[in-house]
């Protein structure tokens, strides 16, 4: 009888520095890369860990939800 052996990698949370994270998001805000690139690129594990990220030490505003100009408003 064989035993199955899982092969994946145990996640493990990370601390970033305060440096890393406004570098981070320096880069997306200046458009050289999307947030998605940014956490491949970087290893970050987390799906939203950029985005809040950016809505605490960015420099947009984020009180408002987007609006795209060719929307109607519902």
């Amino acid at each position: 009888m064989t035993t199955s052996i899982n092969s994946s990698r145990k996640r493990t949370q990370r601390d970033y520095t305060l440096a890393f994270k406004l570098g981070v998001v320096e880069r997306v805000e200046k458009g050289e890369m999307t947030y998605k690139q940014a956490q491949a690129r970087f290893g970050i594990q987390g799906r939203s860990t950029v985005l809040v990220w950016l809505r605490k030490h960015g420099r947009l505003d984020w009180s408002k939800p987007f609006q795209h100009p060719l929307m109607p408003k519902s």
